[in-house]
């Protein structure tokens, strides 16, 4: 039988509505919370999910 599990939104901690089984690989993933209305990118490999951080925009200097 295989082992699966609710993903968890990082911002709030609640169910999202996406579930991995061990064997899923996500790369670069938009995971979307229906509670706090937050999307962030995340990475799952091996029920391992790790939230990936966006490098913030910086204007450009002249």
């Amino acid at each position: 039988m295989e082992k699966a599990k609710w993903i968890r939104c990082p911002v709030c901690g609640s169910k999202t509505r996406d579930r991995i089984r061990e064997d899923t690989v996500l790369i670069n993933y938009p995971l979307y919370c229906p509670k706090c209305k937050q999307e962030c990118l995340i990475e799952a490999k091996n029920l391992h999910v790790t939230v990936i951080k966006e490098p913030d925009a910086k204007t450009q200097s002249r």
